[in-house]
């Protein structure tokens, strides 16, 4: 029988013991390419601003005609009676419901906060989260000295073990917001609407959140507006997708439309209520400007919350209500014998 050593040199060199060990690994700097990388850290919150602040630059012509709108808007709010915010709050807030599926028309919205009524098959839930969204387009301190109060939001007292609390959340999206303080508020508020989901703030079935707290970043610098109209024109520029540039674009395109028929809005209730005051100048009692005020706050007025907000009776609403539907100043919407409404004819 063979032996297995018989063609082992004889000259060959035994005296390093590690000399032929074929079967351990080279060094490293002789290790093939073909191996699957190792893990990799995640990339740094100073990265995610970069795009943000190249994406900026790219759209630095966009950016100024949006904020010269946008500082129109502000100038004429600023001058305006206060009935304006709360006006351009309701009917933002309404066209938010519907980018959010909850699809709360101003009517209902106007009843529900006036008088807390709603319909039998009404979603109460989608009902309070609208009134929510006008409370804070309306009015009140904003989200970044304290997102838990702007957003009425705080952990439940069984948090689970596993779970990550809503304050960490929150202070991780507040402090990249902070970082990225050299953005204008504009891009700003877009960057954070964008991030929202990212950094796990998304309720179930809630997508309002984001946009109203963007709205209030956006207009951080004004004195009259409160937020900046995002869906006046139409909910195109929230729509995800792309890299931070093509979100800006849109961004800054949705902005520009809302902020312009914002602006075109005023116009018509400005004219309406010359035209209001000067037809009912010779009307007696503290009914018909009364009246006019709240047709110039609500977009939409039923006359018993035209009764509880003017503290008038029922019966000189409604007289009221009538001799503005004869002359022209106001128009019935619901086009039915009970639960009427009235707006006026813009």
């Amino acid at each position: 029988m063979r032996s297995p050593y018989a063609d082992f040199p004889e000259d060959s060199d035994t005296s390093d013991p590690e000399g032929d060990l074929w079967f351990l690994p080279g060094p490293a700097e002789e290790e093939p390419d073909i191996l699957p990388p190792g893990p990799r850290a995640e990339p740094p919150e100073t990265g995610v601003i970069g795009d943000w602040v190249a994406a900026e630059a790219g759209a630095a012509a966009r950016l100024a005609r949006v904020a010269g709108r946008l500082g129109a808007l502000d100038d004429r709010l600023t001058r305006g009676p206060e009935g304006w915010r709360h006006r351009l709050a309701l009917l933002e807030a309404a066209e938010l419901s519907w980018f959010a599926g909850d699809r709360v028309g101003p009517d209902r919205l106007a009843l529900w906060l006036a008088l807390r009524l709603s319909g039998a098959q009404e979603d109460a839930a989608a009902l309070s989260r609208v009134a929510w969204a006008a409370r804070r387009l309306t009015g009140g301190p904003g989200p970044e000295p304290d997102l838990g109060a702007f957003l009425d939001r705080r952990d439940p007292g069984a948090l689970e073990a596993e779970a990550e609390p809503f304050a960490d959340r929150a202070d991780s999206w507040l402090r990249l917001m902070t970082q990225a303080g050299g953005l204008h508020p504009v891009t700003r508020a877009c960057m954070g609407f964008h991030l929202w989901a990212l950094a796990g703030l998304t309720r179930s079935g809630d997508r309002i959140e984001a946009a109203v707290t963007a709205a209030r970043i956006a207009a951080a610098e004004g004195r009259g507006a409160v937020f900046a109209p995002l869906v006046l024109g139409g909910a195109g520029g929230l729509r995800a997708g792309g890299a931070p540039a093509e979100r800006l674009a849109r961004w800054l395109d949705g902005m520009d439309s809302a902020c312009l028929a914002a602006l075109r809005h005023l116009d018509g209730i400005e004219a309406w209520s010359a035209r209001a005051r000067a037809a009912m100048s010779g009307l007696s009692g503290r009914t018909p400007p009364a009246l006019c005020a709240v047709l110039t706050e609500w977009p939409l007025v039923s006359a018993p919350m035209a009764e509880r907000l003017t503290g008038a009776s029922r019966a000189a609403v409604q007289r009221n209500l009538t001799w503005m539907e004869a002359g022209g100043l106001v128009r019935e919407v619901t086009e039915q014998g009970r639960f009427r409404m009235w707006q006026a004819c813009i």
